[in-house]
């Protein structure tokens, strides 16, 4: 730090960084608190600085501008206004200091977001999976009230460029604006969300991959063969009650009822938050009489090599498919597969819909262009009808 008599015609020649030093503070002998910074990047121009005590009598420092910008009668006036408002209370860099003071995206998530999704989201892991492969790298240790709308968007589309599904893409900036909403509504930080009005990519929720008579063979061969027993079983068990995955990860001895044949799935563990019973056909019962859990495990489906319930079963799942050489079928295919064996056996829509547990039977409608036999068949019957009434009048 050096005291100097600053004038323009000195600010102008000298404003250099002494050699072997970053940067030097050259300070106005007026003691008015008015400073200019020098670094040695930026020898010829300094930045005007002003000194003052705030409400704890902690030293501040306010940035004014570049000397490149204002003249030293302009910064002297913007400090005698400063010194105004601090003398009545306020405090230049109040605003600042409550940004900084504002907690990062990785510390919300840990010590807020998580522990209450855990008790409110079924799918809570997911949400982590999300953060902590995308999420975390990008804004991790950015504050929460430091992150634009348009870096977000930018976000969004890197994550398409990345290859991503329009639908995985959003469920990143669903979470996003989930988190943020939160913290406003917990008083973390001020609103509005800057994630509230990114537009969504188009999703195409109607993708069903269905197995022929020949890859259906090829995948059956995998699962009954395959020394991962523990995953094929689940598979199976999919395939032949058209359950969701977690409702299968999360199935109990206590709720199966063998004699009846009935599975129940509590309302916790249902997408439609509605207990419903899920009948076991002989499909379903050969893969549960196999399982060698009851009596020593809660759940059906035990991870053999930690002693506890499956939490994620892809990885296997991929090797399983490759292996079948059917490389793009997904776990929650299978459920599309046993609906298409209901429909395809002529049952009704409202069969479908009640084994599948849709609450909205325009989901189950999906199902509805399969039956090209189920419809002929229901076209002839006014056939016959037509036809009997014929031969009746003939008569």
């Amino acid at each position: 730090m050096a005291v100097v008599q600053l004038t323009q015609a000195w600010i102008d020649a000298n404003l250099f960084c002494p050699e072997g030093k970053k940067k030097i503070e050259l300070v106005s002998s007026d003691r008015s608190g008015l400073y200019i910074s020098v670094n040695e990047a930026s020898n010829g121009v300094g930045t005007y600085f002003l000194r003052y005590k705030d409400v704890n009598n902690k030293s501040c420092h306010q940035k004014i501008g570049r000397t490149s910008d204002m003249t030293l009668a302009a910064a002297k006036e913007a400090v005698k206004t400063l010194k105004a408002e601090i003398a009545l209370g306020a405090d230049p860099r109040a605003e600042e200091k409550s940004r900084l003071a504002v907690i990062t995206y990785d510390a919300f998530f840990d010590e807020y977001y998580l522990p209450y999704a855990k008790t409110h989201k079924r799918s809570w892991g997911r949400d982590e999976e999300l953060y902590r492969l995308r999420i975390q790298p990008a804004f991790g240790t950015r504050r929460l009230n430091d992150v634009t709308r348009l870096q977000i968007q930018k976000f969004h589309a890197k994550l398409m460029n990345e290859g991503l599904a329009a639908a995985t893409a959003n469920h990143h900036i669903k979470l996003i604006r989930r988190m943020l909403n939160l913290a406003i509504e917990w008083s973390i930080i001020s609103g509005p969300n800057p994630a509230s009005r990114i537009q969504m990519f188009a999703e195409d929720n109607q993708i069903e991959r269905y197995m022929g008579e020949a890859e259906l063979q090829r995948l059956l061969e995998v699962l009954r063969t395959d020394k991962r027993q523990g995953v094929c079983r689940i598979a199976l068990f999919l395939l032949s009650t058209g359950a969701r995955l977690n409702e299968a990860l999360s199935a109990k001895w206590e709720r199966v009822d063998v004699e009846k044949r009935i599975w129940r799935v509590p309302a916790t563990n249902s997408k439609s938050k509605r207990m419903r019973a899920i009948p076991l056909n002989d499909a379903a019962m050969a893969e549960i009489s196999a399982l060698d859990t009851k009596g020593e495990y809660e759940h059906l489906f035990i991870n053999k090599r930690t002693k506890l319930p499956y939490v994620n079963i892809a990885k296997v799942w991929e090797d399983l498919r490759e292996k079948a050489g059917l490389p793009k079928l997904r776990l929650h295919d299978l459920r599309h597969q046993f609906a298409s064996f209901l429909v395809n056996d002529g049952q009704s829509l409202y069969t479908v819909q009640q084994i599948l547990g849709h609450s909205d039977p325009s989901v189950t409608q999906r199902y509805a262009h399969l039956s090209v036999t189920a419809l002929q068949n229901a076209a002839n019957s006014a056939s016959k009808q037509i036809q009997s009434a014929k031969v009746s009048k003939a008569a």
